[in-house]
């Protein structure tokens, strides 16, 4: 890092003239290309492909623009330019030319996240950050934690890769006092003095390898969040991996490591005793003693019963309480929340038939959750696989599956996975011209063999940009498939997905 960029930490210092090459065109790359050049930086932003609306903006801020489609090749306005620092958005991964060339030249490299903590004081007092990372359960956890905090009377805004775009946060002209920070992997990958108030890392699995080359750089990127944080670091006692990156963690001298699980919490831990979440962390007299937080029929009541969704709550709750919010406030955030579309939700159920879409369900490790859930699952499983492999999943709940509905252009691979670990599960294969027509299919083909007592379970495993627009779009539609086959039909149950925690 050059002595004047590592000197740059403050919206106040002196930014203007400081020759930054921006990477990237979509939301990210706009507000780190919006925000230099408010700064007076001189900019210069290399996209992969066209976005006339955002280049006019760009040619009102006098912000020059060059395209390069080519993933091979560095452009010559880019070498000409000499850029004295990069700030990159996610999409570009490591290997990216753009970025091999960046390293040659011994330049810094910053995401959007690491510009953003460094321009935090632009309203006065810098926020506190409390940063959610974490293969999955991020958003729910992020929204969960800026509710609690909210209910706290303190004024907080969930941002990151949710809410409002973190530089977006950071230039608000009544600022905020926190920031929940959804952040993922690749952002943390370009993070360097991000100080977090408290840090959570929910889970580690295999997701993104071919943006990270291997899992231990995948591993690695995502230890980063714990790093130089200030009060907390957040693990999750199911997940042992977690806690290996905090001990590996570089924190701020009294940082404190706090547990959590649905079990029985020991001293310094949140968990769950006799149906009551609690906490023995953020307490005098811990070892003898726990705050009630609230109950886990206040958590089903909110469609948040399923444990995974419990682990969700209690890590929220640990970010919240190391900011010290009170127990009742944190139980009046439960009660009122309402979780996002697509997350474990019901979609209908009739004839005995649960009908749910988790269609956030985009990784092995989430799909893995959400299974556990159910125990007699016709199961919507395919897409775009990411280089992951499938079979264990497979392997671990074919006991569960009634069937599975097989989609995506990673086809193949699932089947594969089912005809050596699960032989004696039905497969229906969905291989059809026209992508609207998916879950059209996907849900008559369902209908025909669900029975009372299946649930029929959209949770992919695998990304969704090869049939669909994201991951709501394939939900929306599994949606609005159901809602035709049912005809309108007999009142919905109020049963809630996945009671069990």
């Amino acid at each position: 890092m050059s002595a004047r960029t590592d000197a740059l930490t403050s919206w106040h210092h002196d930014w203007s003239g400081l020759k930054v090459a921006v990477f990237g065109l979509g939301m990210t790359g706009f507000a780190v290309a919006d925000t230099l050049a408010e700064l007076g930086a001189d900019v210069l932003v290399i996209a992969g492909k066209p976005d006339d609306d955002r280049e006019r903006i760009l040619q009102v801020l006098n912000v020059p623009l060059v395209l390069a489609p080519q993933q091979d090749a560095v452009p010559s306005e880019l070498v000409d330019f000499a850029p004295e620092l990069v700030v990159t958005s996610p999409g570009y991964a490591p290997h990216h030319a753009l970025l091999r060339w960046a390293e040659a030249q011994g330049l810094p490299v910053w995401g959007d996240i690491e510009l953003a903590w460094r321009l935090r004081d632009k309203t006065g007092t810098p926020s506190q950050w409390l940063l959610v990372t974490g293969t999955n359960g991020k958003t729910t956890t992020t929204q969960l934690t800026a509710h609690m905090v909210a209910r706290g009377g303190v004024r907080v805004a969930p941002a990151g890769n949710i809410g409002i775009p973190v530089l977006d946060a950071v230039r608000d002209p009544e600022g905020f006092e926190v920031l929940v920070v959804e952040i993922s992997s690749y952002q943390l990958h370009y993070t360097h003095t991000v100080s977090p108030w408290s840090s959570v890392v929910l889970n580690i699995a295999e997701d993104h390898l071919d943006w990270h080359g291997s899992f231990d750089a995948y591993r690695a990127a995502k230890g980063r969040a714990y790093d130089r944080t200030q009060q907390a670091c957040v693990y999750n006692l199911g997940d042992p991996e977690t806690e290996r990156l905090v001990e590996q963690a570089d924190v701020i001298d009294g940082a404190r490591a706090i547990g959590f699980g649905v079990d029985v919490p020991a001293p310094s831990n949140f968990g769950v005793v006799d149906g009551l979440l609690v906490d023995r962390a953020f307490l005098d007299d811990r070892r003898n003693s726990a705050l009630e937080l609230a109950t886990l029929d206040d958590l089903r009541a909110r469609n948040l019963g399923a444990r995974h969704l419990v682990e969700d709550v209690l890590a929220a709750a640990a970010l919240a309480r190391s900011y010290g919010i009170e127990p009742a406030a944190i139980r009046e955030a439960i009660i009122t929340f309402t979780p996002d579309q697509h997350r474990n939700e019901l979609v209908l159920h009739e004839a005995g038939v649960m009908w749910v879409d988790d269609s956030k369900a985009t990784n092995t490790h989430a799909a893995e959750a959400s299974l556990s859930a159910y125990r007699s699952v016709i199961w919507v499983v395919g897409g775009l696989l990411k280089g992951v492999d499938i079979s264990p999943l497979v392997a671990a709940h074919a006991a569960r599956l009634r069937a599975a509905v097989i989609i995506g252009v990673d086809r193949h691979a699932v089947r594969e996975a089912f005809e050596q670990h699960a032989p004696a599960v039905p497969l229906i294969e969905i291989d059809v011209r026209e992508t609207s027509e998916v879950m059209s299919e996907v849900v008559r083909r369902a209908a025909e063999v669900a029975q009372d007592g299946d649930t029929v379970l959209l949770a992919p495993a695998a990304a969704s940009m090869d049939q669909f627009d994201s991951y709501g779009d394939r939900g929306d539609k599994f949606r609005a498939a159901v809602e035709r086959i049912a005809q309108g039909g007999a009142g919905q149950d109020a049963a809630t997905p996945g009671d069990e925690a």
